[in-house]
């Protein structure tokens, strides 16, 4: 094992008692902003619980043949304020985590584990899960905390560090951007396990929307989320401490049988506890997104309703491509929910995108889906109060225009004039 201090020295220690032969590690400190990250690879067998080359794992995936399997990531992230603002002692499940072999954490015979414990900056922790979630293997992202809701964007944010409710959109994790980056990668890959406490306005708000935490059709999310308790009396990860406990003992069980042991195990001690877990499959038709989308935007829940499009727009690109129809249409999904929560200048860049897609994808400038775009791009240009937003916005969407006139006489004509 070797400490990297940040100093420019490096110590050699010995690795740590209990590991299999085969398992070496790194361990670096990420100075600032109090993040350490683990970077362990197993190679064989030895592990408890690691797929055999060639079998499928019990999350439906499976590993590679030929003698070559799949190399599976772990991310470990555990935040909560200091000081007097925290209530969950988040930190105090990792070493239970860390515990577990690599291998029987993410199900494949090679493995990295990054440990993230009380972080200071969400851009440190977005660009950890950003590595994460570009490795091509199983991704197991587990995960401690509290949650907080940004008042003016009604979105649920995870508590860092620093975080204070006067500071929360600056030093909090948006818990869409978790979404928007774990929401691309192919089914049956991403698994989050995730204890939680929630502020009252969280609490209150998961209540009357269940798919708040939604991540996106891809990942699969195992949880509980509790009420936070009182002042001074920090909740534990127990949830959590469940699942490494029962990984730690060796058995290979499907991820759903361990969030049931799990929750039968902490039920009890708490009572008020919400419990996260997929739905049971069906042979039904998919559910249509649309009619919630529109029913968070149009109750005020702007920022919820962008977070569940986004995650669909994800998954239209994955499954098709940015070139595709699919990921057009949820580009002018996005585009109206800015223009209802009144963020014209967005709402034009996001038609104006759209226009210029469908264009791309070589539909005629006299199609009616084109046409609307652009229409919609002008009406909204016309809104924006900021003379400089305007103006930047102004060039292209002229030159659009030119290529896209549409049919209302002296649309392009105006926009010049006022453009200048």
């Amino acid at each position: 094992m070797v400490n990297d201090d940040g100093n420019g020295t490096v110590g050699t220690h010995m690795a740590v008692a209990g590991r299999a032969a085969t398992t070496a590690g790194t361990w670096a400190t990420d100075r600032g902003t109090d993040a350490r990250t683990a970077v362990t690879r197993t190679t064989g067998t030895t592990a408890a619980g690691a797929a055999e080359p060639g079998t499928a794992r019990f999350d439906g995936t499976a590993a590679t043949g030929g003698g070559q399997a799949a190399v599976g990531t772990a991310l470990l992230l555990a935040a909560a304020p200091a000081g007097r603002g925290r209530a969950m002692d988040a930190a105090s499940v990792l070493p239970a985590l860390a515990a577990v072999p690599p291998a029987v954490l993410t199900g494949t015979t090679t493995a990295t584990v990054v440990e993230l414990a009380d972080p200071l900056d969400p851009q440190t922790v977005l660009t950890r899960l950003r590595a994460a979630a570009a490795s091509p293997g199983p991704l197991v992202v587990c995960l401690a905390g509290q949650l907080h809701l940004d008042r003016r964007q009604e979105l649920p944010h995870l508590a860092l560090a620093r975080t204070t409710q006067a500071t929360l959109r600056y030093t909090a994790l948006p818990w869409h951007w978790l979404a928007g980056e774990l929401g691309a990668r192919p089914h049956g890959t991403t698994t989050v396990v995730a204890d939680l406490v929630a502020d009252p306005d969280v609490w209150q708000r998961l209540t009357a929307v269940p798919e708040l935490l939604h991540l996106g059709p891809g990942p699969v999310l195992y949880g509980r989320v509790t009420p936070a308790p009182r002042r001074g009396e920090p909740a534990t990860p127990d949830y959590l401490r469940a699942w490494a406990e029962l990984w730690r003992s060796g058995a290979r069980l499907p991820h759903a049988t361990l969030h049931a042991e799990a929750a039968a195990g902490t039920a009890p001690a708490t009572a008020e506890s919400r419990f996260l877990a997929p739905a049971p499959p069906t042979a039904a038709a998919p559910q249509d997104p649309h009619p919630a989308i529109l029913a968070a935007a149009m109750a005020g829940r702007h920022g919820e309703a962008a977070a569940v499009a986004a995650a669909w727009e994800h998954e239209a690109l994955r499954r098709h491509g940015p070139h595709s129809a699919e990921a057009v249409h949820w580009t002018e999904v996005r585009a109206d929910l800015a223009r209802l929560a009144g963020e014209p200048a967005r709402s034009c860049e996001l038609w104006i995108a759209a226009a210029e897609a469908r264009l791309a994808l070589r539909q005629r400038p006299d199609d009616p889906d084109v046409e609307g775009a652009v229409d919609r791009a002008h009406h909204q240009w016309e809104q924006i109060a900021d003379p400089a937003r305007a103006r930047a916005l102004g060039p292209t969407l002229v030159a659009l225009r030119r290529h896209v006139p549409g049919r209302q006489p002296g649309a392009l004509a105006a926009l010049t004039r006022r453009v200048g």
